[in-house]
């Protein structure tokens, strides 16, 4: 566990292990141990940099309200201070759309994008009017069981509830002020234009029981890339890195070894 200044707001961040760095960013309403179990093999090989974007987890949420760029903009910042380049981006929903604002904005501090469960454009402005009217209102509380049937499967829902209500606590502890924000930054964000122009090697993501952005956006996600590689997760929902969480690493690791092996081939 550290905390750096970043940007102008104090950043909660892990970074371990040597090696081709891999960035995980987060999703809605969640921290980055969303990660651990997922991360934790990798980082014998890899070097694994987490952090909480701002007003999430123990991120300080700085005044003003954000645009996509804003958030891309920490993250170039806590890689800029850890020295940290030509790493694999893992953005999961919201992360996804940071990702592609910073391969956009610091396209030096990219060399590769895993897109997990997200889109160029998420929601509607009705859409995100709406749940952050009921945020503001009643908190998060209130809208946390509809947000969780579109998170996970309903398998896991059904079997898995330890889990389920830990991951449920999570979400409404979430700082509302920094929750509002996300939701009024994707509100804003539409990437679709930029990821036409995203030319690093891509994977998109994305579990085939997902309720937030399902497998039809992010294919259209796919598509909008040029070179993109599409996979999709049985029987997990918005957040296969706890659902299935080595599927989504055996898709991470087989990608990593494609872009090395491109690498060879190239300096051959």
């Amino acid at each position: 566990m550290a905390f750096a200044t970043v940007n102008g707001g104090t950043v909660h961040f892990a970074d371990e292990g040597e090696g081709h760095a891999l960035v995980f960013i987060n999703s809605l309403g969640t921290d980055f141990r969303i990660w651990d179990e997922l991360v934790a093999p990798l980082k014998a090989r890899y070097r694994v940099l987490r952090y909480d974007k701002r007003g999430h987890g123990l991120s300080e949420m700085p005044t003003g309200a954000p645009t996509m760029a804003d958030y891309a903009t920490d993250l170039a910042a806590l890689m800029d201070r850890q020295r940290v380049r030509g790493a694999t981006i893992v953005g999961l929903s919201i992360g996804g759309l940071i990702a592609q604002e910073l391969v956009r904005l610091r396209p030096d501090l990219v060399a590769s994008l895993i897109l997990c469960d997200t889109a160029a454009k998420i929601g509607t402005d009705e859409g995100w009017a709406l749940r952050i009217g009921a945020v503001e209102r009643d908190g998060i509380d209130s809208i946390a069981e509809n947000i969780l049937k579109l998170w996970f499967s309903a398998d896991f829902r059904a079997h898995r509830k330890n889990e389920f209500n830990g991951w449920r606590a999570m979400l409404t502890r979430t700082p509302k002020p920094g929750y509002i924000a996300a939701c009024r930054a994707l509100a804003g964000a539409d990437l679709r234009a930029a990821a036409r122009a995203i030319h690093v090697p891509t994977l998109c993501v994305v579990g085939d029981e997902d309720g937030s952005t399902p497998v039809a956006l992010v294919r259209e996600l796919a598509d909008l890339i040029p070179g993109a590689r599409f996979e999709i997760i049985t029987a997990a929902g918005h957040i296969p890195n706890l659902e299935k969480p080595e599927a989504l690493r055996a898709l991470i690791l087989s990608h990593l070894h494609s872009i090395a092996k491109a690498a060879d081939v190239e300096r051959t």
